[in-house]
């Protein structure tokens, strides 16, 4: 069964990535810009944060085989379409219907090895896990890049369309009911609250790189987000069985653990997104190239899970979150530096020390938050950990995009520039654009290191 569970989630989770290095591909093939493109991930990322809290009612109220085999499917059913796409918004379409089938599976996939493990032994069970939570998104670029290199993008899908198969076929046989279910109600209002206001603070952020700060568009969507937000929260709060129950926040190591857990993942998701677009871009490498510079960052990822699984049964998540964000740090900072003629070996170091840092963060943290939770209070910890990781993950990439979008156009040459200099000048532009987005990860990093020390030193599950 956590055979199955593991090749699934892996499965989905590499698709929250792997079109990271065709975005120039897809940029030419659909006539899209930046600013649009990348909603095939924050959107992605978007409808997993929503469907999440969703998946904490349907964990709750059907047999777990059968919800995940269900998922798999709904997610297999989005693969497809995105096969065939012939036009951008089929793509984005069939990418949506993926995104919610992963916000259906990935809950189902912690809940059940939270609930298989006793406390002692979760570190190394969600280390195992964060192989492939970590892992799946980190090798999507490396991927992506090997079968465009071969291939076209259409490919990148018809790789998952089978493995997709095997994993439903597999948990027909393998899963079993180890969750125990109730007849919850579900508040229908809330899930409208969340999609309108989660989705305009997205909308807004994503729309800033064509229609600028200022724009009546991106200021009312911001606007109309967070009065949607606020009031779900009121209503989450005020409702005895709520959609996402958030009195969970009532426990300050489990608060800090979400925030930092988020904060890791807006640097690591953004800078995952900007930096291949930044390495075909503006170094003219090809997509393989891309990928495989990234490569070495997702193998220490790969490596190290299981290892700081381990180290957190021991030690706790303070020694090891802040070491890892200080490591984040050092692999941002010097990001802010690069220019056309930075040596790719840099970016390949710095990819890495990143990539090792982040994995010292999420899984640990993420554990620690757990195990401060009540037994009764980990389904709900952990679809409000995801929700709160995915949207502010959309979220952040974003704003990314949209910085590096809006500092570019501010740097672009302007009327009666000479061929040869507007080439020079754009190229600079472009190049501030990435730096400008870089010097937003930095600040992520920063705010995550500030909040790891305030982490309690001793193991969380002792507390």
């Amino acid at each position: 069964m956590v055979l199955t569970l593991l090749t699934g989630t892996f499965t989905t989770f590499l698709t929250q990535t792997i079109l990271t290095t065709a975005f120039p591909t897809l940029m030419a093939t659909f006539h899209i810009g930046a600013s649009a493109v990348q909603w095939l991930t924050t959107g992605f990322m978007l409808v997993m944060g929503i469907m999440i809290p969703v998946s904490a009612w349907l964990l709750a109220k059907f047999n777990v085989k059968y919800l995940y085999i269900s998922a798999i499917s709904l997610f297999l059913f989005g693969t497809i379409i995105c096969r065939f796409a012939v036009s951008f918004p089929m793509l984005l379409a069939g990418r949506l219907i993926q995104a919610a089938g992963v916000g259906m599976s990935a809950p189902t996939f912690q809940n059940v090895m939270y609930s298989i493990f006793p406390p002692e032994k979760r570190g190394s069970a969600m280390g195992l896990a964060g192989i492939v939570i970590g892992l799946a998104p980190a090798i999507g670029p490396t991927l992506s890049g090997w079968v465009l290199l071969h291939h076209s993008w259409r490919s990148l899908f018809s790789i998952i369309i089978p493995i997709a198969i095997l994993v439903i076929v597999a948990a027909s046989f393998t899963m079993r009911k180890v969750l125990t279910t109730t007849d919850p109600k579900i508040d229908s209002v809330s899930v409208v609250m969340s999609t309108i206001g989660f989705g305009s603070v997205l909308y807004g952020f994503s729309t800033v790189g064509d229609q600028g700060w200022g724009s009546p568009v991106v200021l009312g969507a911001l606007a109309l987000g967070v009065i949607f937000v606020i009031l779900f929260v009121y209503r989450q709060l005020h409702m005895e069985t709520p959609l996402l129950e958030l009195r969970v926040f009532t426990s300050p190591i489990y608060t800090l653990s979400v925030i930092l857990t988020a904060v890791a993942f807006m640097s690591m998701v953004g800078v995952e997104m900007v930096l291949p677009m930044y390495i075909q871009t503006i170094r003219g490498e090809s997509a393989f190239n891309s990928g495989l510079i990234l490569l070495p960052g997702a193998v220490m990822m790969g490596i190290m899970s299981p290892i700081t699984g381990r180290i957190f049964d021991h030690l706790g998540a303070k020694r090891l979150s802040n070491t890892g964000l200080f490591l984040l740090l050092v692999g941002t900072i010097p990001l802010i530096a690069v220019g056309e003629d930075t040596p790719i070996v840099i970016i390949t170091v710095l990819y890495a020390v990143r990539m090792f840092g982040i994995t010292m963060v999420t899984m640990p943290v993420t554990t620690a938050g757990m195990n401060a939770l009540p037994a009764n209070l980990i389904s709900h910890g952990t679809a409000v950990n995801n929700t709160v990781r995915q949207i502010a993950a959309s979220i952040g990439t974003a704003i990314l995009v949209s910085v590096l979008s809006v500092v570019t156009k501010a740097n672009m040459p302007g009327a009666g520039v000479s061929a040869a200099a507007a080439l020079a000048q754009t190229l600079a532009a472009t190049v501030s654009g990435y730096r400008a987005a870089f010097i937003v990860s930095t600040v992520f990093a920063i705010i995550g290191y500030v909040l790891a020390t305030r982490l309690p030193q001793d193991r969380i599950d002792q507390q």
